[in-house]
């Protein structure tokens, strides 16, 4: 796989180890994201959803010449700063 992914997959597994599916009913976490998905937090499902999105872009030969912009993280907005005035 491209490391073009790879973060993305890294988060997903710290997420799924953190969660409880895994951590207090003792499931695998190819079992929660199969059978338990209802268990998982919001995040890990986005991560997990995100994850497919990062792969997938990786066959779409539109997106071969631009580049996997999936797995591609965007710092979000800075707060307080003023708009410059005309």
């Amino acid at each position: 796989m491209s490391s073009s992914c790879q973060h993305l997959l890294a988060a997903l597994k710290e997420c799924l180890l953190q969660s409880d599916c895994v951590m207090k009913h003792g499931h695998l976490p190819s079992e929660c994201l199969k059978q338990y998905p209802h268990e998982l937090p919001e995040r890990c499902l986005s991560l997990r959803q995100a994850t497919f999105d990062c792969k997938r872009n990786m066959l779409d030969m539109r997106k071969r010449f631009r580049g996997n912009t999936s797995g591609i993280v965007v710092p979000p907005p800075e707060t307080g700063r003023t708009s410059p005035s005309s």
